[in-house]
């Protein structure tokens, strides 16, 4: 049956059987599962034949189905993406006269009209992408003909303006990515130039007695256009009038208040001023009627329907479009336009306490710019905030505008500053929360919004302190102070404030933060000694951690206060809440990592330095923790031990904090040579693993002089990680290698995620770790080059070699990756041996598919980007074979799906490309892997699933073609033997007709003198910003992402003005957390 139905179906030498795809698309639909995979397989056919364009008029005409005429619909939607300009003109010419007299059709009917409303819309649709190829060259009476019909009839009238809002949203909206720059700047041309004939149908609509539904359809056109439309047609119309005629009326309302506010958000020269100022008080004298001053905004929202939730919307949209665009006209103008103002910027912060997040946001960015906005122009007389800092800003003349702007605001201002301390998000070093049935827990997952929303609020309030310190320190003070009496105790309440307190650190001056924060501490120590109930003193403890944490500066002055504070973060460590000890342990990190110097010095009225005491009573101090928190205790420490300068302190203090793990570690050791199974039991295994972790923490932390501890227990490690030597003393201490091999060998690879293959595993990984961050903290590479590397080749590298793959460890790659980056040169002679210990296994693990083995992927192109950058000419010593295997393992980087992998052989390549520039092995490589390269990269930059790399695609391209222009290739790179060594003038030439053959073959829906034009840009654009713009051009044109999100080819662009914003914010005290300060900054 389906061999049947398809052959007719498919048979494009007879009519199409209307009713026998009407019956196929219902078993498609309704069927049975056979019935359902026969029919898609024939639909699948039909809709991939390159004539099923031309049964689409018979399918509408004909068809029952509404399902089969959404099928046609698709199918025809496709040929005019992808396939239109392969069309004649005649055929062209039919299919858009069908499309606009069906569209009539439906459309003067009112019954049919909202009968089909969905079928009528993907028609729109497809009317529009015949438009974006069309018009204006080839269908110049398109807006004169929409605009003639639409004055007939009510509901065609209706249609045309959805047509008009799908034509504005797709030239101006979605042509990024979509459309080539030059038929993007076509559009606009033509739809500025014919703008006047909409703009006279909008305002018949408007001025005429008509259907609701016509108005709201005509105001929702109008909201597309708005944002660019030449302003003589705002204002020099009646066009304001009417929108501010409709705003009252409640069917109008949201509408009408979205059209304002794209008029409101018009930045346009002084001339205009005036008719602004007008505008916005006349809405304001409307708004009055509509919402009274005295309206509660945050309870009418709550109490409201979505109608009055989106009018709250709209209307914080409203401000703070005209507000950032004009409030210096309404600053500038009479004493009413003032008042209004300030009526205005009551509404908005009224919007602002809405319990709504996406409301509060439209306010908030706002907020974020009328504040430093307010601060630049008060330090200086400047409003572009290009003012350098000053604290509290250099005082304007007393009458001066910009000493006008701090008075004219000075209650919204204060306002402002209450809404940031009882709203304030939540930090990212906060980790006891509230869950969603009240109880306090550790948070297990970070949200991303609320981290974004706090860096927002926490640069506003900055800028808030600066503009006035006193106001900032009374409105927290005040509001601790009620937390402390108990008016307005809750946790909520409590956290907000303590998270607006921490995060205007270094804002003040040293005195009066000084001064402020001796307060804080105190009164929250207090509340905390007063408060009852185990989750009350874990929300107060959680509070306290985070507030010292985000003022070293004023600990690093005050010692006793530093000595209580980690008192104090001592004693919470014995706190079991969950939460309390992470967050104690990480508070001390933090401290330790701004404040190390402090405790290893003798203080007044100290008999010993604090690291002493400490290192007294440690095993005290941390027994209540787990081990990952035992970790980061001794991190904290070795960041004390690295402050010390004496070399001989240092040992001493090292060897005082090793002690108990390092007794522990020698009592294993000693069993073992007598019991060698004993190492084979879980709570060993566990233990030699967390010994290992606090080595690799106090490592990270104390850099170079860890070597002491490290070659204490190096030799030992080692033997733990394979079998060893008989009869040598440590010979029977583990052979966790072999066991890991051998068990999974004999079991296969579900044994690899046994509990015991597991622990076995754990141990490997955390000594290979633990050698790599030594390398890397170690500054004598002479001494690990001749004394740590030498005794693991064998233990680690041989290890590796000879195990199973499911037993491979992707740390042996990255361990290896960083000591040739350490010790470049000096591992030369060694990397012919790594290669053939770790390469063709590897590359048999990953190239089996693109799942298996991730981990072992991306380090394994880490070590080969090692071996390239730091021992380049290794290379050269390779055979032909090896060579070729690089380079196709380069490739099957970059084709791969993962993103880090990808991103990790492209730059892979481009470095190998620049080398091999440099060298006299240049010409021999280019013509061996020249065309593969440009042939590969083409192909990942074309398809769907690479976008992300498209910076590194161009890079690598705009190189390709540089080369090939250059000198540096010194033979043919066109195959000599065939054709002969004067087949092609230049390689230039012979690169030019090769590429636009392939790219010619690739897409034959792109015209040759479309691939002529992008081929010849390529050669002939040097500049790498220009040479980009073509690539996406020609991305376009191959219509490879005509429908997909093209966010990632403009990703460089956006990280550009991410780092311009990071460079001003640093130039604000308080603006940069003191965490993220590098230590000069901090004055330590």
């Amino acid at each position: 049956m389906g061999t049947e139905v398809a052959s007719k179906l498919l048979d494009f030498s007879q009519d199409l059987d209307v009713p026998l795809l009407d019956a196929t698309v219902t078993r498609f639909y309704a069927g049975s599962n056979e019935e359902r995979i026969a029919s898609e397989g024939v639909l699948r056919e039909l809709q991939k034949h390159p004539e099923a364009w031309t049964r689409v008029d018979r399918i509408l005409e004909l068809s029952q189905s509404q399902q089969a005429k959404f099928i046609a619909l698709q199918i025809l939607e496709e040929v005019i993406k992808f396939r239109w300009g392969a069309l004649p003109d005649e055929q062209r010419e039919g299919i858009r006269n069908y499309v606009s007299n069906l569209i009539i059709k439906l459309s003067s009917d009112e019954v049919a009209f909202r009968r089909e409303r969905v079928f009528l819309n993907k028609l729109n649709i497809i009317l529009v992408q015949v438009l974006k190829q069309d018009w204006p060259h080839k269908w110049r009476t398109f807006i004169p003909e929409l605009v003639g019909a639409s004055k007939t009839n009510q509901t065609l009238c209706e249609n045309s303006m959805i047509i008009l809002k799908l034509l504005s949203e797709e030239v101006f909206d979605f042509s990024r990515g979509e459309l080539t720059q030059a038929k993007t700047k076509e559009l606009k041309n033509s739809l500025n130039q014919e703008f006047r004939l909409i703009h006279e149908l909008c305002l018949y609509v408007l001025n005429a007695p008509v259907r609701p539904d016509l108005v709201r359809a005509t105001l929702s056109t109008l909201y597309a256009y708005l944002s660019w439309v030449p302003l003589a047609y705002v204002f020099e119309s009646n066009l304001v009038e009417a929108l501010l005629k409709l705003f009252p009326q409640p069917p109008f309302r949201n509408v009408a208040l979205q059209c304002l506010s794209e008029v409101a958000a018009l930045t346009v020269g002084a001339e205009y001023n005036a008719h602004f100022v007008r505008l916005y008080k006349i809405f304001i004298l409307q708004l009055r009627e509509v919402v009274p001053p005295t309206t509660h905004l945050p309870a009418a929202y709550n109490a409201g329907g979505d109608e009055e939730q989106a009018f709250v919307q709209n209307l914080a949209l409203f401000f703070t479009a005209f507000f950032r665009a004009h409030i210096m006209a309404l600053e500038a103008a009479d004493q009413e336009s003032q008042q209004a103002l300030l009526v205005g910027m009551e509404y908005l912060l009224s919007i602002s306490f809405v319990d709504d997040d996406e409301v509060f946001k439209i306010c908030l960015d706002y907020w974020n710019f009328f504040v430093p906005d307010v601060y630049a122009s008060v330090t200086t007389g400047l409003a572009d905030g290009s003012a350098p800092f000053a604290f509290m800003g250099t005082p304007a003349a007393p009458g001066t505008a910009s000493a006008g702007r701090k008075q004219l605001y000075r209650e919204v201002l204060s306002r402002l500053r209450l809404l940031m301390i009882t709203r304030m998000a939540k930090p990212e070093e906060v980790i006891v929360v509230e869950d969603e049935n009240g109880n306090i827990v550790r948070e297990t997952m970070k949200d991303t919004d609320t981290l974004a929303r706090y860096k927002t609020m926490h640069e506003t309030l900055v800028y808030l302190s600066h503009l006035d310190h006193d106001d900032t320190e009374k409105q927290m003070l005040d509001k601790l102070r009620l937390q402390l009496s108990g008016k307005e105790w809750s946790w909520s309440a409590l956290n907000t404030l303590c998270w607006a307190i921490g995060s205007i650190s270094g804002s003040m001056l040293e005195e009066q933060e000084n001064r402020f924060l001796v307060t804080v501490i105190r009164d929250l120590l207090n509340l905390c000694e007063i408060t009852r109930g185990k989750d009350n003193k874990a929300v107060i403890a959680s509070n306290i951690m985070y507030v010292v944490g985000q003022y070293p500066r004023f600990l690093r002055n005050h010692w006793k206060f530093l000595k209580t504070v980690v008192n104090k973060l001592f004693e919470f460590m014995h706190e079991t809440h969950p939460g309390v000890q992470d967050m104690a342990c990480e508070t001390f990190l933090k401290i330790c990592h701004k404040c190390k110097r402090k405790f290893v010095i003798n203080q007044i009225g100290e008999s010993e330095t604090f690291i002493c005491e400490l290192l007294t009573s440690l095993t005290a101090t941390i027994q209540d923790l787990e081990s990952h928190q035992i970790h980061m205790f001794y991190e904290a420490v070795g960041l004390m031990i690295s402050a010390d300068s004496d070399p001989r302190k240092r040992d001493a203090y090292l060897a005082k904090l090793m002690e108990p793990p390092n007794k522990t570690w020698s009592d294993m050791i000693k069993q073992a040579t007598m019991t060698p199974d004993i190492l084979k039991q879980t709570e060993v295994m566990k233990n030699v693993q967390n010994i290992l972790a606090t080595n690799v923490a106090v490592c990270s932390s104390l850099g170079p002089p860890f070597v002491t501890q490290m070659l204490h227990i190096y030799l030992d490690m080692l033997t733990v990680y394979r079998h060893a030597a008989v009869e040598s003393v440590t010979s029977c201490t583990s052979q966790y290698s072999e066991l890991i091999s051998a068990a999974i060998a004999s079991g296969g690879p579900h044994v690899a995620r046994s509990s015991a293959v597991k622990h076995m595993r754990a141990v490997k990984k955390v000594t290979l770790r633990l050698i790599e961050t030594f390398v890397d903290k170690c500054e004598d590479t002479a001494m690990i080059a001749s004394q740590f590397v030498p005794a693991m080749m064998d233990p680690v590298l041989g290890d590796y070699a000879r195990n199973v793959p499911d037993a491979r460890d992707a740390e042996v790659l990255s361990l290896f990756a960083a000591i040739i980056s350490k010790l470049r040169e000096a591992m030369g002679a060694e990397v012919p041996r790594i290669f053939e210990a770790v390469f063709e296994c590897t590359l048999q693990m990953i190239t089996k598919n693109f799942e298996d083995y991730p981990e072992h992927r991306l380090q394994f192109f880490s070590l080969l980007r090692a071996i390239t950058n730091a021992c380049f000419a290794t290379l050269f010593a390779m055979s032909p074979a090896q060579l070729r295997l690089v380079i196709d393992s380069i490739v099957w980087a970059f084709r791969h799906t993962e993103r880090n992998v990808a991103d990790t052989g492209l730059c892979l390549l481009l470095e190998l490309l620049t080398m091999f520039e440099r060298s006299d092995f240049a010409t021999q490589f280019h013509q061996t892997y020249y065309l593969q390269l440009v042939q590969e990269i083409f192909a990942v930059m074309t398809d769907t699933f690479h976008k992300p790399g498209f910076k590194m695609h161009v890079k690598i391209l705009h190189h390709l073609f540089g080369v090939v222009g250059s000198d540096v290739i010194k033979a043919p790179l066109w195959d000599v033997a065939a054709l002969g060594p004067a087949a092609y003038p230049s390689n230039a030439v012979f690169v030019h007709h090769h590429v636009t053959q392939l790219l010619s073959t690739s897409f034959p829906n792109m015209r040759a003198q479309q691939v002529e034009a992008c081929v010849t840009g390529m050669f002939e654009l040097r500049d790498f910003s220009a040479f980009k713009q073509h690539a996406r051009d020609f991305l376009v044109q191959t219509k490879s992402f005509a429908d997909k999100d093209n966010a990632e080819l403009f990703a460089e662009e956006a990280a550009a003005m991410r780092e311009a914003e990071r460079q001003r914010l640093a130039a604000i005290p308080g603006m940069v957390h003191p965490h993220e300060q590098a230590e000069e900054a901090m004055g330590d």
